[in-house]
């Protein structure tokens, strides 16, 4: 919709069989993706240096701060649809599967992971904007928006 490159952080840091990179070799795929003249990152990730350089190089945060419902149902819609099936937005050999760290990393998420977050945030620049939504219909709403200014602008 935006017509700006997508990467996902996931398939960045995960081997085939689900193996985690190293920190070293995940930094250096996120600099790499990040010298790209304009990109969309999805993923957290911000404990390595991967994060850090994600902040400098970016001109807007967009945060999803759902509820805790919100993210337990779309992992058991995303296991209903993929199960044993590789995502596109997954790294090769990493096939969707049931993952209780996963929902445990979930279901605690806004009491530990959260505020790890907003003092992630409180580093970005002046001129960094930081969007947030609190609901899946604020993000389409805001995509939207975004794709009726670039077809705007492609027009004139």
């Amino acid at each position: 919709m935006t017509g700006i490159p997508f990467v996902s952080l996931d398939a960045l840091y995960w081997k085939p069989g689900w193996v985690a990179s190293d920190n070293s070799e995940f930094e250096h795929r996120v600099a790499e993706a990040a010298r790209q003249p304009r990109w969309v990152m999805d993923g957290n990730y911000t404990r390595s240096g991967a994060g850090e350089l994600r902040r400098q190089a970016s001109d807007t945060v967009i945060w999803f701060d759902l509820p805790r419902s919100t993210c337990m149902f779309g992992i058991m819609m995303r296991i209903a649809k993929s199960y044993g099936r590789v995502r596109p937005e997954m790294a090769e050999g990493c096939p969707e599967k049931i993952d209780l760290e996963f929902f445990r990393y979930v279901w605690t998420y806004r009491r530990r992971q959260r505020p790890k977050l907003l003092d992630f945030f409180e580093g970005l620049r002046p001129e960094q904007s930081l969007v947030c939504f609190t609901d899946r219909f604020q993000a389409n709403d805001y995509l939207e928006d975004l794709a009726l200014e670039r077809n705007r602008a492609s027009i004139h």
